[in-house]
């Protein structure tokens, strides 16, 4: 499966912008304040998004640590670098990463860094790693 394909749950750091783009297309997109989790722990989001089978779209480095150091169950993360960027910006990252041809199996995650013109995109799924650029 495409790793946007999944059910996505937008991290409160998510521009409004990005997720009402992401929601034309796919149409199961909810975000961390529309589920009632404003303000909640990295922890608690992650859990609720891995009981719905939901991949978390995030700016937070934060997660990586949960998943990798202190070994949370998860369905996906796609962390997108740099954070706190223009809704527009950060939708040409999420193009990249659609374009990607690559199947994923959870549990996955996608690190998208853009970089001037450039989108390197890394995905990691069951202890594999390939690289896109």
């Amino acid at each position: 499966m495409r790793p946007l394909d999944f059910p996505l749950l937008a991290d409160e750091n998510i521009h409004p912008d990005v997720i009402r783009a992401l929601v034309l297309p796919r149409k199961d997109v909810t975000s961390v304040v529309g589920d009632g989790l404003g303000g909640r722990s990295d922890a608690e989001i992650l859990q609720h998004a891995h009981a719905q089978g939901r991949v978390i779209l995030t700016h937070d480095a934060d997660f990586g640590t949960l998943i990798i150091a202190q070994e949370k169950p998860f369905t996906g993360i796609i962390y997108l670098r740099p954070g706190h960027i223009s809704a527009h910006y950060v939708l040409e990252v999420i193009t990249a990463i659609a374009s990607t041809p690559v199947d994923v199996e959870p549990p996955f995650i996608i690190v998208a860094e853009r970089k001037a013109d450039t989108v390197k995109v890394r995905i990691r799924s069951h202890g594999s790693e390939a690289q896109r650029g």
